[in-house]
């Protein structure tokens, strides 16, 4: 499949980016931008993410799933990426803005590649106001960071240290009289501080995905949800009561009082039929 760069009619240039301070010049585009039906959600956060952070993108990207929201990033390793697959798992459209060009040879980083090429395939596109050439350097990151803040509607900080890079897009996001939502974090952890910092200055915080469809001004009941619920075994319906909260295997295993292979076994098939889902060994409920 021909996944050509093209560069972009000014014309043509989303409308989000015409209208910040500093519009870009030029823009070059792969695959497919984003339909104007779709409402733009920019999620951003930190590169060195934590098991509860995945679990968070993951949870809020599933449930806009059906809804015309289109999620964009950067590519970047840590939550970037992650607000990437997500977005590819749950059929959302997906936008990759590198800070790079957007030649194989020079895309940044070279481990997302393969990424870049899966978003592409499934109707994504990515786009770049650099040559297609251009190899990323220190200031390519913020120059990059204000397309991501000026597009959306919205941004979704999920996880941010103290002085992280992702900081730069938050305020962008604000400078540009954007909406930013935050997603509290542990009080005990670095990589919930300048998460914290934007919500004392009056960032929206998020704890569900019907949180972000309200800011984006999106009516939760356009569209029919209701899925129908499997039908599970004693065993399952046991497991999953046992899941009020993320649990981790061994302890699972031992309040079960199943044995170990068996329960290892139930908990295999129950992540492959989607019940449950696991990390680092700490599983929680899907249903």
């Amino acid at each position: 499949m021909n996944y050509s760069i093209e560069k972009l009619p000014a014309q043509e240039f989303p409308v989000g980016l015409r209208e910040i301070p500093e519009p870009p010049k030029t823009l070059y585009y792969r695959g497919r931008l984003p339909d104007r039906s779709l409402t733009l959600l920019s999620i951003v956060g930190s590169r060195n993410y934590t098991s509860y952070g995945k679990q968070v993108v993951d949870e809020l990207v599933g449930g806009l799933a059906g809804y015309e929201v289109g999620i964009i990033s950067g590519l970047a390793l840590g939550i970037d990426s992650l607000a990437h697959e997500s977005a590819l798992r749950h059929n959302l459209y997906t936008l990759a803005i590198p800070g790079s060009g957007l030649e194989d040879s020079v895309m940044y980083p070279a481990t997302h590649k393969n990424l870049a090429y899966k978003i592409l395939e499934a109707g994504g596109g990515l786009l770049s106001e650099f040559e297609p050439t251009f190899k990323a350097t220190k200031w390519s990151f913020p120059m990059r960071n204000r397309l991501i803040a000026g597009i959306s509607k919205a941004t979704l900080l999920i996880e941010a240290a103290e002085k992280s890079g992702t900081l730069i897009t938050a305020r962008l996001a604000t400078d540009y009289n954007r909406e930013l939502l935050v997603v509290p974090g542990s009080i005990f952890s670095k990589n919930s501080v300048g998460v914290h910092q934007f919500m004392k200055l009056g960032a929206t915080p998020i704890t569900m995905s019907e949180d972000i469809l309200d800011c984006l001004r999106i009516d939760i009941k356009s569209i029919e949800r209701a899925q129908p619920k499997p039908t599970l075994s004693t065993t399952e319906s046991l497991i999953l009561s046992l899941l009020p909260e993320p649990t981790h295997r061994d302890e699972l295993i031992r309040k079960t009082k199943l044995g170990t292979q068996e329960a290892s076994q139930l908990l295999m098939m129950m992540e492959l039929n989607g019940y449950i889902k696991s990390d680092n060994n700490i599983y929680r409920s899907t249903l």
